[in-house]
C-alpha cells in the first residue's frame, strides 16, 4: 500500500478518535445540569445527547471549513498529513489527561492549539496563518465571557417574573423544559463540535490530493457524526459531576437559564462558522447562572482552576504537538 494512504489513513483514525473521545469528554456539558436536577435518568439523558449531537453534526458544516483551512492553507504543505497527526495525537492526549481528572477543559482549545503548534514547529511559522489563528481565539475567548453575561441577565429575568412563585411549582415546571433545552444543548454541540474533526479530515484530503476544496464530503460527515454520537453514548461521569454538583448546587430553574445561554451561544457561532468551546460556554453559563442567584453560592475556587486548566490549554498543547513532531517526524 501506498505510504500516502498509509498516512491519510491513520490520520482519519485518529481524527475519528479524537471525536469519539470529544464525545464522552463533552457529554457532560450537555446533559450535567439536566442530570444533576434529575430532569433526566443519566442513561436517558446521554442516549438523547448521542442522537442530537449526531443531528446537528449532519446539518453544518461552516465550523469544518473555518478549523480546516483558517490555521494554515493544506494546499501549501508539504509535511501536512504528519502535522495532523502530531496535532490530534497531542489535542488526545490532553483531552485523556483532563477527564481523566474530571476538569471540563476545551477539547477545541485542544485541537486548535495542537494545531497552530504542529504547523508552526513542522512547517515553519511563515505557515501558520496568523490572522486566522487569531480570529478563532478571539472567538474562543470571547465566548464564555457571552455565556456569563448571557446566563446572568437570563437567571435574573426569570427571577423577577417567578418571584412570587412557589419554588417547588417552578422547578416543577422547569424541570420538565429541561428535557428541551437539554436536546437544544446537545444538537447545538454537534452543530459545533462534531465540525472540529470533519475539518481535519477534509483537511487531510486536500493535502494529501484527494480533493481540491474545502467542502466536507457525505461520508465524513457521516463517519464524524457517528463517532461523536457513539462517544457521547458512553458518558463523562467525572466531568458531570464537576459540571452539575460542585460549581454551585443548580436547581431546575437555573438548569434551564444555564442551558438556554449557552445554546445561544453555542448556536450562534456555528451560523457565522467560528469554532467555539462547548465547554467554556456551558460552564460560562453555569457560573453566570449561579452568579445572579447568589454570588456567595458559587465555588470560586473551582471557577478559578477551571480558568486556569481553560488559560494553559492552547500553549502546554501547542507545544506538546510540537514536540510529538520532532520525535515521531
Amino acid at each position: 500500500m501506498d505510504t500516502s494512504l498509509i498516512i491519510i489513513f491513520v490520520v482519519i483514525i485518529l481524527a475519528l478518535g479524537f471525536d469519539f473521545i470529544n464525545g464522552f469528554h463533552d457529554t457532560a456539558n450537555a446533559i450535567a445540569t439536566s442530570v444533576s436536577t434529575r430532569a433526566l435518568k443519566p442513561r436517558t439523558a446521554i442516549m438523547m445527547a448521542a442522537g442530537m449531537n449526531f443531528l446537528g453534526a449532519l446539518l453544518f458544516t461552516g465550523v469544518a471549513k473555518t478549523i480546516g483551512g483558517s490555521v494554515a492553507d493544506p494546499s501549501t504543505l508539504d509535511n501536512g498529513l504528519e502535522v495532523l497527526i502530531a496535532t490530534l495525537l497531542a489535542a488526545i492526549i490532553w483531552n485523556l489527561l483532563t477527564w481523566w481528572f474530571g476538569i471540563p477543559s476545551s477539547s477545541s482549545h485542544a485541537l486548535i492549539g495542537a494545531l497552530a503548534g504542529a504547523v508552526y514547529v513542522g512547517a515553519g511559522p511563515d505557515k501558520l496563518n496568523w490572522s486566522g489563528f487569531i480570529k478563532i481565539v478571539e472567538a474562543l475567548i470571547i465566548s464564555p465571557l457571552l455565556a456569563f453575561g448571557i446566563g446572568f441577565i437570563v437567571m435574573k429575568i426569570l427571577k423577577w417574573i417567578f418571584a412570587k412563585r412557589s419554588p417547588h411549582t417552578v422547578n416543577k415546571g422547569f424541570r420538565s423544559m429541561q428535557v428541551i433545552t437539554a436536546a437544544i444543548q446537545s444538537f447545538s454541540h454537534g452543530t459545533n463540535d462534531a465540525q472540529k474533526a470533519m475539518g481535519i479530515i477534509t483537511f487531510a484530503l486536500v493535502t494529501a490530493n484527494f480533493q481540491d476544496h474545502m467542502e466536507v464530503p457525505l461520508w465524513v460527515k457521516l463517519a464524524a457524526a457517528t463517532a461523536m454520537a457513539l462517544g457521547t453514548s458512553l458518558g463523562g461521569w467525572k466531568i458531570i459531576k464537576t459540571m452539575g454538583t460542585k460549581i454551585f448546587k443548580i436547581e431546575p430553574i437555573n438548569g434551564f437559564a444555564a442551558d438556554i445561554s449557552a445554546a445561544s451561544v453555542i448556536f450562534g457561532a456555528t451560523l457565522i462558522h467560528l469554532p467555539v468551546s462547548t465547554t467554556h460556554a456551558i460552564t460560562s453559563s453555569i457560573l453566570g447562572v449561579g452568579a445572579a442567584k447568589r454570588f456567595s453560592a458559587v465555588s470560586w475556587g473551582l471557577a478559578g482552576r477551571i480558568v486556569i486548566a481553560w488559560v494553559i490549554t492552547i500553549p502546554i498543547v501547542a507545544v506538546l504537538a510540537g514536540l510529538i513532531y520532532v520525535v515521531l517526524f
